[in-house]
C-alpha cells in the first residue's frame, strides 16, 4: 500500500521514474554511455576469441613467407604450405650444436621456450636484450638436388629502439657467407628504424661473411667500414643509430659463442 505522504513521481518507483525522465538528463547520459561500452566490449572480445585460431594461421602464413624470402625461393604464385615443405626443421640444442630429438618441430614454440626456465636461461651478458635465452631453437635446412645442404635458415632476435626484432639469417652450406637477412616483426619507427625492411638494405646482406679466415667473428653494422674489410660490413640505417646498433648486437649476439657458434663448427666440419 502507498504511502499517503508519497508524491505521485516518487510512488512509481525508481526503474519507472528512470523510464519517464527526459533523455538528456545526466542518469540517462550515464546509462547509455555505460551500455554502449559494455555492448562494444563484449563484440570485441567475443570477435578476438572467435578469430584467434584465424589469427594463428595467418602468422604462421606470414613467418613462413618470410622463411621462404630469406631464402630466396618465395614465388607469390606458388602455394605458401607447398613452398615451405622444402625446409626441414630441426630443433638445436644451442649448447651442443647438435640436433635434438626431445621435441616435434611441428609443434615446439621458441618463444614459449625461451620463457620457460626449464628450457632457457637468463642472460648476465645480454647484448641483445632478450632477458632470457632458449635452450633449444629451431632451424630451417634448405636441401638441393641431391640431398646436400644448400642452406640454413637461423631465427634471431633482439631489441632494436622500440621493439625486440624478430627475424631470420639465411647462410650458406659453409655456414660463413650469408645469403639474406629479413626482419618479420618489430616495432620500430617507420621511415627510420623500420628500414630494416627496405629491400634494399636487406640487399646489403647478401654475400657478406661473418667470419674472417681465422675465424673470428666480425660481421659489423656500423656507419664506417671497419678494419676487417667490405666483406663483412653493412652499412647503418640513416637516422636510426639505436636500431642499427640493436641490428649489430643481435647478429653478433647469435651468431657468436652464446648462439651457433657451434652448430657453425659443425656446419663447417660436415657434421651436420
Amino acid at each position: 500500500m502507498a504511502d499517503n505522504n508519497q508524491t505521485p513521481a516518487e510512488a512509481k518507483g525508481f526503474i519507472r521514474r528512470f523510464l519517464d525522465a527526459p533523455p538528456d538528463t545526466v542518469g540517462k547520459t550515464i546509462f547509455v554511455a555505460v551500455a554502449v561500452c559494455l555492448v562494444a566490449s563484449i563484440v570485441v572480445s567475443a570477435a578476438a576469441v572467435a578469430l584467434r585460431p584465424m589469427q594463428a594461421v595467418n602468422a604462421l602464413k606470414d613467418k613462413q613467407i618470410n622463411i621462404l624470402q630469406v631464402a630466396g625461393i618465395y614465388d607469390p604464385a606458388q602455394d605458401v604450405v607447398e613452398a615451405f615443405a622444402a625446409f626441414e626443421p630441426q630443433i638445436l640444442e644451442l649448447e651442443t650444436g647438435v640436433f635434438t630429438d626431445q621435441f616435434d618441430p611441428a609443434s615446439f614454440d621458441d618463444r614459449d621456450a625461451a620463457d620457460d626456465p626449464a628450457t632457457s636461461v637468463a642472460l648476465a651478458d645480454d647484448p641483445a636484450g632478450i632477458g632470457r635465452q632458449g635452450k633449444f631453437v629451431t632451424v630451417y635446412l634448405l636441401r638441393d638436388e641431391v640431398g646436400a645442404i644448400d642452406k640454413v635458415i637461423l631465427p634471431i632476435h633482439g631489441y632494436g629502439l622500440w621493439s625486440t626484432l624478430y627475424g631470420f639469417i639465411a647462410l650458406e652450406e659453409n655456414g660463413n657467407d650469408i645469403f639474406g637477412l629479413q626482419f618479420y616483426e618489430h616495432a620500430e619507427t617507420p621511415g627510420l628504424g623500420a628500414e630494416v625492411d627496405n629491400p634494399r638494405w636487406k640487399a646489403l646482406w647478401n654475400g657478406k661473411k661473418l667470419a674472417d679466415e681465422n675465424g673470428k667473428l666480425q660481421i659489423s653494422v656500423t656507419k664506417t667500414v671497419p678494419a676487417a674489410g667490405p666483406e663483412h660490413h653493412i652499412d647503418a640505417l640513416a637516422g636510426a643509430t639505436l636500431t642499427t646498433a640493436g641490428v649489430h648486437n643481435l647478429v653478433n649476439f647469435w651468431m657468436g659463442e652464446a648462439g651457433y657458434a657451434r652448430f657453425l663448427e659443425n656446419l663447417k666440419a660436415g657434421n651436420i
